[in-house]
């Protein structure tokens, strides 16, 4: 394969690629109430985020995109039509922004306007 057509990786941070969902609509996570990321994923002792708070709910997303490994974790805790809301919102590292842009387009789109 030749550089010109290798596929982009983006990377969360050195060594560890973005984890992007295959379709936005595979993402059917909880939309309210309150909500506790695993250690994991949220290392602080608080780990609950009530949905209701738009902030919380901003944070909440934030961290997922940023830290999860797998598409398990983004399948149970994004939900697909919340996060397309969000986008243009939320506080993500450009490599984060370009891969999930990369594969939806419609999210570029939303950002954008």
């Amino acid at each position: 394969m030749s550089v010109s057509t290798a596929p982009v990786t983006h990377l969360a941070r050195p060594h560890r690629p973005v984890v992007v969902a295959g379709t936005l609509g595979e993402l059917r996570g909880p939309t309210s109430g309150l909500v506790e990321l695993p250690l994991r994923l949220w290392w602080q002792p608080q780990r609950a985020f009530d949905l209701g708070v738009h902030t919380m709910l901003l944070w909440m997303y934030e961290n997922v995109l940023r830290e999860a490994i797998r598409v398990d974790e983004l399948r149970a805790y994004l939900d697909g039509p919340t996060l397309a809301r969000l986008w243009p919102e939320l506080n993500l590292p450009r490599s984060v922004r370009a891969a999930w842009e990369a594969r939806h387009p419609r999210l570029r789109v939303r950002a954008a306007a």
